[in-house]
């Protein structure tokens, strides 16, 4: 088939065979011609009823020249034999709608080799169910948290092997100094007759001890108000230091700072015996020291354990700090590749997008049959019908939710009894159809109208629009758009009528994949 559209597009359908056995895949091309792919559109959901469709392939884009061969396939089979038609199917191309032609497939019965004699019938043979892939998501999230979980604790929680400085600063002041005078020992100041760097090392080290368990500024004071501070601390009884051991303290600070600052240079013998002084002068500040009474215990304890509390909410805080960058990271990303909106709803959970991802079914309702493909199967639902119009019409519905949910389907066939010469009026039924709306709860309701073909080739109206209804549970007007399609056939109206919530994508693909598959089959004679 050729169709011509536009002066510069043209679509055609074919089939790889018009004869198959059963079971058999035949395969079905529709092809599009045309300068550009934007306004090309291959609507999900198509129907091949009586056919079933079992894959539908990636579209294949050709540019020959100045053009473009778009080429989509659909995997098509039969279980039982028989002369069958393909329906037509549609194809859009910018705000025009256009249908492929019927084709017509034989499928026969699978030849016999009767020579062979009879079988008896095989066992059933146990299958596996194939379930879902939930699992390997679950596996690859707890393993991407575990990841992180150890990360955090590897680098924030563990209790990491101190360094040597770390060690060294955790000894009491007093072997922390002693230390200090070994390391000294050690050194080779002496030996390169480095006689400033060894007295300020040694200077260093009383210094540092006297500020943690004397004077607080030890470090930062001359020697002379370093000795005024000692004698004033001697006098109110606050350190038991004799005046012999605070001149041998000021006699070797003041020796330092004529070799820092004046660059005098004494025998290293005699710097040797300053270093042995100091080390008795460390022992005698120790000894001077009052012992700590149990109340300075429990201030120390206290002063403790505050601080490996603050030490263990600083841990806390930068854990919940790295978590939330991560996940706002990951969800930024997501948000970049994805989208905002199908993020958050993913997340958060919506309800027209859990519908449109569900697993949708496909079923016939009424007779003669009104074959439709819907997120949830649609109920049967006893339309309430006056007595005096009972004898008149018979009337069967299916439906779903309900015109003051946020999304519902109905499916109605009517049969008319005693039509006589006249026939069923679509406009007319459209507009009772409105009025019962109305009646239902609907107010301002826009109407619009329009024609509507299906696939397989059925003529009828469609009839849309925005309506407002309140919610019954929270008294609230909601918005929201309706379709009613409308299809006659002698004395039978057959209707479709689809209510869903305005300004909703999700909602707006499920409609629209539901009107793809509308297919109506005569009745049989």
């Amino acid at each position: 088939m050729l169709l011509s559209f536009f002066s510069f597009s043209q679509v055609t359908s074919t089939i790889d065979s018009t004869s198959i056995k059963i079971g058999e895949q035949i395969t079905y091309y529709v092809q599009v011609e045309a300068d550009t792919t934007d306004l090309v559109v291959f609507p999900e959901g198509q129907t091949f009823s009586p056919l079933e469709m079992i894959e539908s392939y990636a579209i294949d884009t050709l540019k020959e020249s100045n053009k473009y061969n778009l080429i989509k396939k659909y995997g098509l089979t039969q279980f039982d034999s028989g002369a069958y038609t393909i329906p037509r199917q549609k194809i859009i191309i910018g705000d025009k709608t256009f249908f492929t032609d019927s084709l017509k497939v034989e499928v026969n019965n699978v030849v016999v080799d009767t020579t062979k004699g009879l079988f008896d019938i095989k066992p059933i043979i146990g299958v596996n169910k194939s379930g879902s892939d939930w699992w390997k998501y679950l596996i690859i999230t707890m393993l991407i948290i575990g990841a992180l979980a150890f990360l955090l604790y590897w680098f924030i929680w563990r209790k990491k092997p101190l360094s040597e400085d770390e060690k060294i600063a955790l000894l009491p002041p007093y072997d922390r100094a002693k230390l200090a005078l070994k390391n000294l020992d050690d050194s080779h100041f002496l030996e390169n007759e480095n006689l400033k760097g060894y007295y300020s090392e040694l200077t260093f080290i009383i210094r540092k001890y006297l500020d943690e368990k004397v004077y607080d500024r030890a470090l930062e004071s001359t020697t002379d108000e370093l000795i005024t501070r000692l004698n004033i601390l001697k006098e109110g009884n606050q350190v038991d230091l004799s005046k012999e051991d605070i001149k041998n303290l000021e006699s070797i600070l003041k020796r330092a700072d004529l070799v820092k600052f004046a660059k005098s240079a004494p025998d290293v013998a005699l710097a040797k015996i300053d270093r042995e002084t100091i080390d008795v002068e460390i022992d005698r500040v120790k000894e001077a020291l009052p012992e700590p009474t149990e109340e300075e215990k429990l201030l120390d304890e206290k002063y403790r354990e505050e601080q490996e509390l603050k030490k263990k909410r600083k841990k806390i805080w930068l854990t919940i700090g790295i978590s939330i960058f991560l996940l706002l990271a990951t969800l930024t990303g997501l948000s970049i590749k994805y989208g905002f909106d199908i993020v958050k709803d993913t997340i958060i959970g919506h309800d027209s997008k859990e519908l449109l991802e569900g697993d949708w079914v496909l079923s016939e309702y009424g007779f003669p049959p009104v074959t439709i493909t819907t997120p949830k199967v649609l109920k049967r639902f006893d339309l309430p019908v006056p007595e005096e119009m009972k004898a008149q019409i018979g009337i069967t519905s299916f439906m779903y939710g309900s015109l003051l949910d946020p999304f519902s389907i109905m499916v109605n066939t009517t049969t008319y009894k005693n039509l006589g010469d006249n026939k069923i009026d679509l406009q007319q039924t459209s507009e009772g159809s409105i009025k019962g709306m109305e009646q239902q709860g609907a107010q301002d309701i826009v109407v619009l109208r329009d024609k509507f073909t299906t696939p397989n080739g059925a003529e009828g109206l469609k009839t849309y629009g925005t309506l407002k209804a309140k919610n019954p549970l929270t008294q609230k007007i909601q918005e929201g758009n309706y379709v009613l399609l409308q299809f006659v056939s002698e004395n039978i109206l057959q209707q479709i009528i689809i209510t869903s919530p305005r300004n909703d994508a999700y909602a707006d693909q499920i409609v629209d994949r539901i009107l793809n598959s509308v297919e109506l089959k005569p009745a049989e004679k």
